[in-house]
């Protein structure tokens, strides 16, 4: 009994952690919400994550607004992009279905998989900024050459992601309703945190083994045209 309630047990070793990940969650879906600020949200939620998965000590308010701020500017820059692409990628993919034969067939194909390429940079590119200073042209290029470079990881976490929209799927209403609401509660952290966990393997082949902590949580990419990459 006196076991049970040891607070270094795993069941509540647990509970709290998943306490920090309903937090970040709601943290970041209320820092979404104007749309703009929904880089710099993603971003920090990473930062968080990404600390969360090394099982480093951190605060989770004071972490995500740290890095909030510190990444503003540039993750705003890179949401508008992104947003901007998607934007345009949905319309294309539109267009392409409307139109009939074999020309409407290719289209679709060739913006399925520029479709592919959009999710797996968008996989890295806010992790890549929580982790590295670089400038925003390299970070759009260090995260699209890691995402090919370690493509298993790099499906693994693309499908990690979209599953939460199989709920969409289930067919009893109440059990889709049940699940929904777990996933508005922890659902966008639960995921972000899963991908820290292959993330931080990732992200250790380009951090020098001799960088100190303060180094290793702020560090800088090598050059998009290095041997490493």
């Amino acid at each position: 009994m006196e076991r049970f309630f040891n607070m270094d047990n795993k069941f509540f070793s647990f509970m709290s952690r998943v306490a920090d990940l309903v937090i970040l969650n709601l943290l970041c879906v209320v820092c979404c919400l104007p749309i703009i600020t929904a880089g710099a949200s993603i971003t920090a939620m990473f930062y968080v994550t990404l600390k969360m998965a090394r099982d480093e000590e951190s605060y989770i308010l004071r972490s995500f607004f740290k890095s909030f701020k510190e990444n503003f500017k540039q993750a705003t820059i890179i949401n508008i992009i992104m947003l901007l692409a998607a934007v345009m990628l949905y319309i294309d993919l539109t267009i392409s279905r409307n139109i009939e034969g074999t020309l409407g067939t290719v289209m679709v194909f060739v913006f399925m998989v520029i479709l592919l390429l959009y999710l797996m940079l968008f996989t890295y590119i806010y992790p890549v900024l929580a982790k590295f200073y670089n400038t925003i042209r390299n970070t759009f290029t260090n995260a699209f050459l890691m995402s090919i470079r370690h493509l298993p990881y790099t499906f693994l976490m693309i499908v990690i992601s979209v599953l939460p929209l199989a709920v969409f799927f289930i067919p009893n209403a109440q059990i889709q309703s049940t699940i929904i609401m777990l996933l508005v509660l922890l659902g966008f952290s639960t995921v972000a945190y899963i991908n820290s966990r292959f993330l931080v393997k990732i992200f250790d082949n380009y951090i020098p083994k001799e960088e100190d902590e303060e180094q290793e949580t702020a560090g800088e990419l090598p050059d998009s045209g290095s041997s490493s990459l």
